[in-house]
């Protein structure tokens, strides 16, 4: 079989193309052709290219290939993404086999081909003062581990764990780590039997030997693209970083409750337990646990499992409704295996899915800890629980005799992570709901539905800039085909705000199903009972940019590993444009010139649009953008994240005249906006009621500030039509799903003769269908990207 490695972990862009020769106890490599190089920040635009040029010197292209490795870190985050994207996006576009390897077993096997043999110490670097340390016994076989899973520490850690062995001077040391800290083992006296310089990074040869040694190939991993995920070595700390970025350090009600502001009153939601959750968690237990053998949990126990210094790491998590905790589930990991501490559901909340969507979330967490396996005890008279987690895939392994009390016997129960769990598009934890056969058998077509689909010109899209994962399909003649979504809201949703770092992970984790589901869709509109095949599309088009560069790279990363794999152009699209090209979906003999609006969580512009391509932006937001305004506002009034959608609501009932906020730059007499000082008017009112023991009215205070967004926008977009003669007007970005917004301007425009367009309620918010649309024209006029392309966060009309 021919295999094509890679990694982008470190500052090593390593790759290779090797036969692989599958055997019972491993496998043989022969290695074809490499072409390792250095290349820091660069390997989104190298990688695609190297991969072909790896290729072309072997003699092969990547119809030959049979599967695609590729490095899983520890590493740096966004290189991990990059490689593991563009893998994911090789392998879903060949129809093949993906396998994952750890960097740090690659990193070892190259020092192995180099010779080296004994006590091997491999130090990657982590960055901000980390490494990631992993000891390995290396002989004539290769290398083998002395650490059950990969994990991170402190580089002064790694030097005394390693300095006080008493075989200390039998250790040889190799890996990036030594770039930035090698003064550090120097003065250890670790640096005597250092590697040279050049095997200081993971090879492709290194990841082919570690694949083939492990037997990832033919035992451990399906080879579904979707389930190979970065190898993590915590929690990602990003969320506590973003809550206080945020301003969301604990306020009154969160010390009393556990629940913060900007929760309170959302339904059903979950999120990690905190210190204030001790007391409602040991109500919960004692209440649910009433009549059992097992002995309900103290507040103090709970703030032990949350103290920072516990031996092993833990994964809490609560839900809660209108403030009220309802749910608890928590477990921690011990090498390899989770162990399920504890799971309680308010008993008339039971049946309604809560215990299964904590544990996801503990299973989730435990698999971004390095977890395989998940144990737990239960009380053998326990019907109900017994059923639950047999249905998660937890089977019984053994019995402890009066493990909760004379004749209360506990099952013993483990189970193969990931879990059972249902495939939820608005959180997807990896779950072992979603395996399927790898690879997907070819499509059967008759000649009538072969020249129906190359007919139709099938363009596919990508949209990822920002906090949804998002893929549509379209025709030539712009029939939305497919247009899939999965959005991350609710695991934002308790920070107020998208946390980057999160977003680029959930990104990673599921882009190959979202993708899967709208080939299936788009074979469904089309009556075909195979879902499209990657080879039958005739472009593949993604999101450039502007947008959170994490999130960017991903969605970039993928569909250049997938056209490039099934022999297809690439488009760049640019997000904005995306939103403009919007109004089409309702309006197709749309023609510039006109003038058009963007509003949404990151802009507010308002453009000229001269002809397709040729734009003018007149004016753009001095500060806040409209939804960025939007969510504030919620914020300060302990509404919740999105605001948009919330505000909205309350204004349905409100009267816009109550208040009388400010209109900034109203009488400008130019297209500027600025919306912060809005904000600090809604918030200076709230605080000056509340100082005098008034109740605000909502819905009243609502209304008033949507109308004193909206006047603006309303007036610079009819100075803008009076200035340049234009007669048609349109909107687009994720507050023009507002219908205040959309009936004002219909309303005032029209009776000044202005025809007004207005996308789609669906298609308003980020989504793929305005990314297709546009990637569809550019198709037509074959404009297409090179795989060099990469992600552009600051990207403008």
């Amino acid at each position: 079989m021919l295999v094509v490695a890679l990694d982008t972990s470190t500052d090593m862009l390593a790759c290779a193309c090797a036969e692989w020769t599958a055997a019972p106890d491993g496998g043989g490599v022969e290695l074809l052709s490499h072409q390792d190089h250095m290349c820091r920040r660069h390997a989104n635009v190298e990688l695609v290219n190297t991969v072909d040029a790896v290729l072309q010197d072997a003699g092969a292209s990547m119809d030959k290939v049979g599967a695609v490795l590729v490095g899983r870190g520890p590493g740096s985050f966004t290189g991990v993404r990059i490689g593991i994207s563009t893998a994911k996006g090789l392998a879903r576009g060949a129809g093949v086999p993906l396998y994952g390897v750890s960097t740090l077993d690659a990193s070892a096997w190259t020092a192995w081909r180099a010779g080296v043999r004994g006590l091997l110490g491999v130090a990657a670097d982590a960055m901000r003062g980390e490494v990631y340390p992993a000891l390995y016994s290396v002989d004539e076989d290769g290398p083998h581990r002395l650490f059950e899973r990969e994990r991170v520490v402190k580089a002064a850690v790694a030097v005394e764990e390693w300095s006080s062995r008493p075989d200390c001077s039998e250790l040889q040391i190799t890996g990036d780590g030594l770039v930035r800290y090698a003064k550090l083992f120097e003065e250890a006296g670790l640096m005597e039997r250092v590697l040279d310089r050049e095997l200081w990074w993971p090879s492709g040869e290194g990841l082919l030997l570690a694949a083939a040694s492990s037997r990832a190939m033919l035992h451990d991993q399906s080879g579904d693209p979707a389930q190979v995920l970065p190898v993590y070595t915590r929690l990602s700390d990003a969320e506590e970083n973003e809550r206080k970025r945020l301003g969301l350090a604990q306020s009154a009600k969160s010390e009393v409750t556990g629940v913060a502001d900007e929760l309170a009153g959302r339904h059903l939601q979950f999120r990690p337990m905190g210190p204030a959750d001790a007391e409602a968690a040991a109500e919960l237990e004692a209440t649910c646990f009433a009549d059992a053998s097992h002995t309900p949990w103290s507040p103090q126990q709970f703030m032990s499992e949350l103290a920072s210094d516990a031996a092993a790491p833990r994964s809490w998590w609560v839900a809660h409704d209108n403030g009220e905790l309802v749910g608890i589930a928590g477990g921690m990991a011990i090498d390899t295996d989770v162990e399920i501490l504890d799971v309680a559901v308010a008993p008339d909340r039971r049946r309604q899915g809560i215990a299964r969507k904590l544990l996801s979330h503990v299973s989730y967490d435990a698999q971004m800890l390095g977890c395989t396996t998940a144990s737990l005890e239960v009380e053998a008279n326990n019907i109900t629980a017994i059923a639950l987690y047999e249905s998660l895939g937890f089977s019984r392994s053994g019995v402890r005799r009066g493990y909760y009390g004379t004749g209360a016997d506990a099952y013993i129960m483990t189970a193969t992570l990931p879990l059972v769990l249902p495939v939820d598009a608005a959180s997807p934890e990896p779950t072992a709901a979603a395996s399927r056969p790898w690879p997907l058998p070819e499509p059967r077509r008759s000649d009538a539905e072969r020249r129906l689909l190359e007919e139709g010109s099938l363009v596919m899209a990508i949209e990822s800039s920002c906090d949804e994962t998002a893929v549509a399909i379209i025709d030539a003649s712009g029939r939305m085909l497919a247009n899939q979504v999965s959005t991350q809201i609710d695991f934002h949703a308790r920070f107020g705000g998208v946390v980057p770092e999160i977003a680029s992970r959930k990104h990673v984790e599921v882009i190959v199903g979202v993708v899967d589901a709208a080939l299936e869709e788009a074979a469904a509109s089309l009556g075909l009972a195979d879902p499209v095949a990657p080879g039958e599309l005739a472009a593949v088009g993604v999101t450039q940019g502007p947008g959170l560069v994490g999130a960017l790279v991903v969605g970039v990363a993928f569909a250049k590993g997938f056209a490039f794999a099934a022999g297809k152009p690439l488009i760049a699209v640019n997000h904005l444009e995306g939103h403009l090209y919007a109004n089409l979906l309702t309006t197709p003999d749309l023609e510039p010139p006109f003038i058009f609006t963007l509003v949404s969580g990151g802009h507010t512009m308002l453009v000229h649009v001269r002809a397709w391509g040729d734009y003018e932006v007149l004016g753009e937001t001095l500060d806040d953008a409209v939804g960025e305004a939007f969510d504030k506002v919620a914020k300060a009034l302990g509404l919740g994240y999105p605001g948009g959608p919330i505000i909205s609501r309350l204004a349905e009932d409100g009267d816009p005249k109550a208040i009388d906020f400010p209109r900034a730059m109203m009488h400008s007499h130019d297209y500027r906006f600025s919306l912060s000082g809005l904000k600090t008017a809604v918030v200076t009112y709230i605080e000056q009621e509340s100082a005098a023991g008034r109740t605000i009215h909502l819905p009243d205070l609502a209304a008033s500030f949507e109308a004193a967004v909206f006047d603006v926008q309303f007036k610079k977009a009819w100075d803008a039509l009076k200035q340049t003669g234009a007669k048609e007007y349109c909107l687009g970005g994720g507050v023009a799903a507002n219908p205040h917004l959309r009936e004002l301007l219909v309303r005032k425009l029209s009776r000044r003769g202005v025809r007004v367009t207005l996308p789609p309620q669906h298609a308003c918010t980020d989504n793929a269908a305005m990314i297709a649309e546009v990637a569809r024209r550019k198709y037509r006029e074959g404009d297409y990207a090179g795989f060099d392309m990469d992600a552009d966060p600051n990207m403008t009309l």
